[in-house]
């Protein structure tokens, strides 16, 4: 495919962005080549300055669950636009989207609205040591929770793309915090609640990890962590930024949650509908300690805003039973697809779901934890990913990420990425033998 113009734009951006990217993991480095600057998508497609067009497994990764310029979305945005970006002040859609996902997932009582995935976290942190009075976060390698200093201990996403080490700018005081234990072991987490229960103020993790590369909890482990929080006096944290209103109208913990509720979820992606737009929920009592009725502060200038909160609104709106439905056929016949011509092409791999998310591991077999993710054939998945692109479809460009999918996916783009699988798994196969 023609790239010219994304050389050009990626030649320009790096002179005066660094790395030309506003976040790492769009700079291709794991990959190789130039990273595709798009101009325009609708529906399931994207299109580049070049001129190319592909099927978007990416989709932004995660906010356009109903594709790209969704024409209801598009009015009520508009709409909302036409009347201001921004008040600084309360405004009635920051109160009916707050209302649809209480109603949505009971176990957010009460909703305060922030711009990013990792200002909720972050929040959701300070919360839980202004309930506690403790310091100490306990999170799993290889989950990712944003970019704040002690999230970043054994981290994944775009550090684990990038191969980077704990990050440099991370006090030592924010890494004596936190304590990082394997994803999906027991015996770690039950060990180190009977040695420091009493120290503990949160745990932190994801509904079902999918920054390393999609990898569920085992059976049983996230209600453990509920158990064990609620034992000892800690708080637990569910980072549904990936899931939340993805997997289901309720997210991961109203889909598979049956027993247990956490203290605190983060939420992000699908509620801004692709605009700039996250959330801390939670218990009431947790949640009332925030400012103006306690005194765990936190405030943003643009959170909450009209416009990325009526993108919220209509996104949600767009998301009824048959949606999720469609979305977890969708997953299944592309995922099922590309399994079936690694199958084909005799490449190793693991096919791993989480709801409707989905990635491939290749060169592994099944992957429940960091260390395993991180043995999976790199140089392997960088053909393939380079493959697909060239064959018009755009997946992640790294891989320990999430796949997603949308609404919008056609049987056409289904075929699409089924021919364009099988031609990657060919190059795989050829350049490992």
């Amino acid at each position: 495919m023609e790239t010219s113009k994304s050389n050009y734009w990626h030649s320009r951006a790096q002179r005066v962005i660094p790395g030309g990217v506003s976040s790492p993991v769009r700079a291709f480095k794991a990959v190789g080549g130039t990273p595709r600057y798009f101009v325009s998508g609708a529906g399931s497609r994207v299109t580049d300055v070049d001129g190319n067009n592909y099927v978007d497994l990416v989709g932004s990764w995660g906010p356009m669950i109903v594709g790209h310029a969704h024409p209801k979305v598009v009015e009520k945005v508009s709409a909302a636009m036409s009347k201001s970006f921004s008040f600084g002040a309360p405004h009635p859609n920051e109160s009916l989207l707050a209302e649809s996902i209480s109603q949505r997932v009971s176990a957010a009582e009460r909703v305060r609205f922030v711009s990013s995935g990792t200002e909720a976290v972050m929040t959701a942190v300070r919360l839980a040591r202004g309930a506690t009075g403790r310091a100490l976060i306990v999170k799993f390698s290889g989950c990712y929770h944003g970019h704040l200093d002690s999230m970043l201990v054994s981290a994944g996403s775009g550090v684990a793309t990038l191969g980077l080490p704990n990050s440099p700018g991370v006090t030592a005081g924010q890494v004596a915090d936190t304590v990082v234990l394997e994803y999906n072991n027991f015996d770690e987490l039950n060990e180190l609640f009977s040695e420091r229960g009493s120290e503990v103020a949160a745990v932190i993790t994801e509904a079902a990890a999918a920054n390393m590369g999609v990898v569920p909890p085992l059976d049983g482990f996230n209600e453990q962590i509920a158990k064990l929080c609620a034992m000892h006096g800690a708080l637990m944290i569910l980072d549904e930024v990936m899931t939340g209103f993805r997997v289901s109208r309720a997210g991961w913990w109203g889909k598979y949650g049956s027993g247990w509720q956490p203290d605190l979820i983060t939420m992000g992606k699908v509620i801004g509908g692709g605009l700039p737009l996250a959330a801390v929920a939670g218990r009431a009592e947790i949640m009332d300690l925030l400012a103006p009725l306690g005194s765990v502060y936190q405030a943003g200038t643009l959170s909450g805003n009209p416009v990325a909160t009526s993108a919220g609104l209509a996104t949600l709106e767009l998301l009824d039973q048959d949606a999720y439905d469609l979305l977890d056929k969708r997953a299944g016949e592309i995922g099922d697809a590309i399994s079936g011509a690694l199958n084909g092409h005799v490449v190793q791999h693991s096919y791993q779901v989480a709801g409707n998310l989905f990635s491939f591991f290749l060169g592994c077999s099944r992957v429940t934890n960091y260390a395993q993710a991180s043995t999976q054939d790199q140089t392997a998945f960088k053909i393939f990913f380079n493959s697909m692109l060239d064959n018009g479809v755009s997946i992640p460009p790294s891989a320990f990420e999430a796949w997603f999918v949308s609404t919008a996916i056609t049987d056409s783009d289904v075929e699409t990425i089924a021919l364009a699988a099988d031609r990657a798994a060919r190059s795989v196969a050829q350049a490992l033998n």
